[in-house]
């Protein structure tokens, strides 16, 4: 749904805080936390690349062009959890969208494989945005990047997500997640940005440590 107009309640704030100090100590744990992430997980990244191959064989990894901060445009990395043909097919599935607003969400999304039932309901699919974090497109924790074709439907209130690097995680995941529509989840991404400091990032961190071990409805 084209959303052209600003409802009343939503208005615009200024540029978040500057904030030096907690933006180069952010930028200092995505790193390292990132890197061993990644040396880490590398084991577990070869299991689930040809679980995913025997399932559905094709690249197990897919990227998808998406929006960061200020409007830039880069390519974020997921474990393939769809059909190899799941863009063409989205075009089929609009209007069975079961989200209010500029994003698409199915419960029941006929394009996601066995295994990518599996690996969304844990996360797992996001692993590889690590290299995302590491190569400074994303942070740990943000508002979720969304798609080009998205932020065309955003108005000046939307926007205001894209003043701060996206995150692998973040408030609204660890919450109401999938509970919630669109202007909801903006709600929580500019509340996030309002409020943003580590203590936050880390209590966020922990809870999406927590919900990969018992999920909170993610589909």
């Amino acid at each position: 749904m084209q959303m052209e107009q600003q409802t009343e309640h939503e208005e615009v704030f200024a540029q978040p805080r500057k904030q030096y100090i907690y933006c180069f100590f952010k930028r200092t744990f995505d790193i390292i936390l990132s890197a061993v992430g990644l040396v880490c997980l590398a084991p577990l990244f070869l299991v689930l690349a040809i679980w995913i191959m025997v399932d559905d064989f094709g690249n197990p990894f897919y990227s998808q062009v998406r929006v960061g901060k200020d409007g830039r445009h880069f390519q974020m990395w997921k474990f393939r959890s769809m059909v190899k043909n799941a863009d063409a097919l989205k075009k089929e599935l609009l209007e069975l969208n079961e989200v209010r607003g500029a994003m698409f969400k199915m419960k029941e999304d006929p394009r996601v494989t066995r295994v990518g039932r599996f690996i969304r309901k844990y996360s797992l699919d996001e692993l590889p945005q690590l290299f995302n974090v590491l190569k400074g497109d994303m942070s740990l924790v943000g508002p979720r990047p969304p798609l080009p074709e998205e932020v065309a439907q955003y108005t000046d209130y939307h926007k205001q997500r894209l003043l701060v690097t996206p995150g692998c995680t973040g408030l609204w995941q660890v919450t109401a997640r999938n509970e919630v529509d669109f202007e909801e989840m903006v709600e929580l991404d500019l509340d996030y940005i309002q409020r943003r400091s580590l203590m936050l990032d880390l209590w966020i961190l922990m809870m999406t440590v927590k919900i990969m071990i018992k999920p909170n409805g993610a589909y």
